[in-house]
């Protein structure tokens, strides 16, 4: 059945589920109140890196099932809205900011006068989605029949198109027939596939992802604790990962050792679970997670640590690069870098820093314009006395290490994410050294 779509906020998450949304055959209006990301997005192209995204918008605006616009208006008919705000992390908090949910259902509310389903995929504290029922049924000119769902996104960057089209699962928080028939309506090209569903009520389904994230954190941060076992018992931590991998209990992902996680996503989800945990007085539940952040943040200042050792001596003016920007590789994302905070922390401590990224510099020059930048790995570690490779893009683990050598100041490489080939690159005459790895 084919049905009309508001998505409201076109940033990644948004942006990527109007274009998937049409792919599946519907009608799909964007909104957002950047006139600048709207002309882009109808230009054909993402305000943002995400491979296969651009071609489906293309695609879509040559359709014509997919439009995108400032106006709130053209989205008042609509079957369902999807709410796809961003909610980051407050300023002086770890909670989530709820600014941009709540301003995007003030201006929505008032256009509903005939039955719909608003249904959010913002990731959101628990508890919001019936704050937001109350909202429509009192500001909403029709009044209940707006009903609310929740509909949690559980995309991977640079994954994105893949992880929208196959989901692995989709998790509906409903409370009535209704809101669930429209849901399953507006996903039937997928459930025909086989794609399970999770038919919960609304405060599971607001779980759902930040639930996830935790626990994907949790076993990152589990194999960098191990990581630092590691570091004092002359141990390697990637060895000790394939050991744990192997294990049909335990598998393979989110195992990597290393400089630790970052993106928009992980940290905040993690932090935000345990605001809202305090908030609802089972603060103690979370003791885990603060362990679990503090460890990855360990791990940045480990990198840093490990640096200046390497550089031994005074490091104000030493030339170091640093191969990544991006949180991780196949994005453009910088939001909370591992790679772009510990370059950030060598550049305090006076070290000449070049940051290198293929995809990322623009948004990393934004975020931290006192380093300096480049796209060629060659360029950009020209005399560097120490090379740190941050962010796994397939371009660095590749590097030939002879070739980099003949412009390095000092074959110095520190492998912050256990990507390199260590017996190839000391062949090569560098000295190699790695975090969880004595």
């Amino acid at each position: 059945m084919r049905m009309l779509i508001s998505v409201l906020g076109t940033g990644y998450l948004g942006a990527t589920h109007a274009a998937c949304m049409a792919t599946l055959g519907h009608e799909v209006v964007g909104i957002d109140a950047d006139p600048d990301k709207v002309a882009m997005l109808r230009s054909g192209t993402a305000p943002f890196f995400e491979p296969g995204l651009d071609e489906l918008i293309r695609e879509g605006l040559a359709s014509g099932r997919l439009r995108f616009d400032t106006r709130y208006e053209l989205a008042a008919d609509a079957d369902l809205h999807f709410i796809c705000v961003g909610t980051p992390q407050v300023f002086d908090g770890y909670a989530a900011d709820l600014t941009y949910v709540w301003a995007t259902v003030g201006a929505l509310a008032p256009l509903l006068t005939r039955p719909c389903v608003v249904v959010g995929k913002s990731t959101v504290p628990v508890g919001t989605a019936a704050q937001l029922r109350t909202l429509l049924q009192r500001t909403a000119p029709v009044g209940a029949d707006a009903e609310v769902a929740w509909n949690p996104e559980f995309l991977r960057e640079s994954h994105a198109v893949e992880d929208s089209l196959r989901p692995d699962r989709l998790v509906f928080g409903v409370d009535n027939a209704r809101a669930e028939a429209a849901l399953r309506d507006v996903y039937k090209p997928l459930l025909s596939d086989g794609v399970p569903v999770v038919c919960t009520d609304l405060a599971t389904a607001e779980l759902g992802k930040v639930a996830a994230n935790a626990m994907l954190a949790t076993r990152l941060s589990l194999m960098n604790a191990l990581g630092e076992i590691c570091e004092a018992a002359g141990a390697n931590v990637g060895d000790l990962a394939t050991v744990l991998g192997l294990d049909p209990r335990i598998g393979s992902s989110f195992l990597s050792p290393g400089v630790g996680f970052g993106g928009s996503c992980l940290p905040k989800d993690t932090r935000a679970l345990m605001a809202r945990a305090e908030e609802l007085g089972v603060g103690h539940a979370v003791e885990l997670l603060r362990e679990v952040d503090r460890v990855n943040l360990r791990r940045r200042a480990k990198a840093v640590e490990l640096t200046l050792e390497t550089l031994a001596g005074d490091p104000r003016g030493r030339r170091v690069a640093v191969l990544g920007a991006a949180f991780k590789p196949g994005s453009d994302d910088v939001r909370d870098s591992p790679a772009l905070d510990v370059a950030a922390a060598l550049s305090q401590h006076g070290v000449d820093v070049t940051v290198v990224d293929p995809a990322a510099v623009h948004n990393a020059r934004r975020a931290h314009p006192e380093l300096s930048y480049s796209d060629d790995v060659m360029v950009g570690c020209a005399a560097a006395e120490v090379v740190l490779l941050l962010t796994e893009w397939p371009e660095f683990a590749g590097t030939d290490p002879v070739t980099l050598a003949q412009v390095v100041g000092r074959r110095q490489v520190i492998d912050g994410r256990l990507a390199l080939d260590r017996a190839r690159w000391e062949t090569a005459g560098w000295a190699y050294r790695a975090l969880g790895i004595a």
